[in-house]
């Protein structure tokens, strides 16, 4: 590493930010670039579904202000898109023709919204909510009490779902499959986010299929589903997943599956390539398998290790996962990932909006998802995958004796 060096960085959200931060803080001597293809200052993109959608005046919530990245040598390209990157060059080339040359590059490209193909998907009225610009889009649509209509029931379309409905709005949500948020929560908390939201005044279609969406005057007015009905709908909006932003990795001809693949440096199938956050396919330590992940601790623990890498202290990836979200009057809280689990069990009770649920694989724990109880979740992030590795009946025994295991792992 020498003051020769030269770090370019595409993509500034969470993980871009955060592996620039992490460059300096780890005493890397070099040029730092970091390109963004938006034109505001980097911003923290959860509250988007949330707070901007009450409070469209509020000002963003940046990542670190216009200061920080001057008193840290970042130079910061906003509204600028990279279009190719020429590995044996070590060039990447933006859309107005400019080349930079790197001697390493991180890739944090992110994911964009997952378009159905289903008749209707242009007409005006239909939205996604990836970033600022589809958040202004969307407030501007809502000028007045609307009917909308939201695909998905996932993370993104609930925490919409329940935004609106405060506001006033009439909210329809269409589940392809039987419960809500399968894909991440058990259904005894997917059974109460529906009840919980039913009694918020949203209406929900699970369980059901979109055959397209109709409109007239090129703007959307209705959701055909595929039972033959039709539900009126003002706006719509498309929570229907994410796809990896891997165009430019691709091009390159480093390797793609689900993901840049990357190693448990964060390094691609080119060793001067690192990639980092919602874009990557990378080995899972606590599952022991590959996937990808789209949450903001992942990508900004990622930026972490990546960094060390670039400044020559590497070690193996290895952090726990963990996601929230704010629905109404009920913050979800996951630490850990659920998948191979054998057994669940319950603390706390749903009818005060407050529980607990407990994932073991034999018999040991992996993964708690919590409702209103943060102390819950906090001890299960420093709990799970160390060697305390809590039962199920250590678990029932309270909080005093997961503590004590806690305290017994670290010593």
């Amino acid at each position: 590493m020498t003051t020769q060096d030269h770090c370019i960085i595409i993509g500034a959200g969470h993980g871009g930010v955060q592996a620039a931060a992490s460059l300096r803080q780890e005493a890397y001597q070099g040029r730092i670039t970091l390109i963004s293809d938006e034109p505001d200052l980097p911003y923290h993109r959860p509250p988007l579904s949330k707070g901007f959608l009450k409070t469209p005046t509020a000002p963003v919530l940046e990542l670190r202000n216009a200061e920080f990245y001057r008193e840290n040598g970042i130079e910061l390209i906003c509204g600028a898109r990279a279009t190719a990157i020429e590995p044996k060059a070590r060039t990447i080339t933006l859309a107005d023709g400019t080349r930079l040359a790197y001697t390493n590059l991180i890739l944090a490209t992110g994911s964009r919204a997952r378009l159905p193909e289903i008749e209707g998907i242009t007409l005006a009225g239909v939205l996604s909510l990836r970033s600022l610009a589809d958040a202004r889009c969307l407030n501007d649509a809502l000028d007045g009490p609307k009917t909308v209509a939201i695909i998905g029931g996932g993370y993104i379309g609930l925490e919409i779902a329940h935004t609106l409905a405060g506001l006033g709005h009439a909210v329809i949500v269409i589940e392809a499959v039987p419960r809500l948020l399968a894909r991440s929560v058990s259904p005894p908390m997917s059974d109460h986010i529906l009840a919980r939201s039913e009694s918020a005044g949203i209406v929900f279609h699970v369980a059901t299929r979109i055959a397209g969406l109709a409109g007239s005057n090129a703007k959307v007015t209705h959701v055909k589903l595929a039972d033959g009905r039709t539900l009126p709908a003002d706006i719509v909006i498309l929570g229907t997943g994410a796809l990896p932003n891997v165009e430019l990795a691709a091009g390159a001809g480093l390797a793609v599956n689900n993901g840049i693949e990357i190693d448990s440096h964060m390094r691609s199938s080119d060793p001067a390539i690192l990639a980092i956050g919602d874009c990557t396919n990378f080995h899972q330590f606590h599952v022991g398998r590959r996937l990808r992940l789209e949450c903001v601790q992942n990508a900004t623990d990622q930026a972490r290790n990546a960094a060390k890498t670039l400044v020559g202290q590497p070690r193996p990836y290895r952090e726990l996962p963990w996601f929230w979200s704010d629905q109404g009057d009920m913050k979800l809280q996951t630490a850990g990932l659920a998948l191979d689990a054998d057994r669940t069990m319950m603390t706390g009770s749903p009818e005060d909006n407050a529980f607990a649920i407990h994932h073991f694989r034999e018999n040991k724990l992996i993964a708690v998802d919590t409702i209103n109880r943060p102390a819950d979740h906090m001890l299960a992030r420093r709990l799970i995958g160390t060697r305390a590795a809590p039962s199920p009946e250590d678990v029932l025994a309270g909080p005093q004796r997961l503590k004590e295991m806690m305290k017994e792992a670290a010593s």
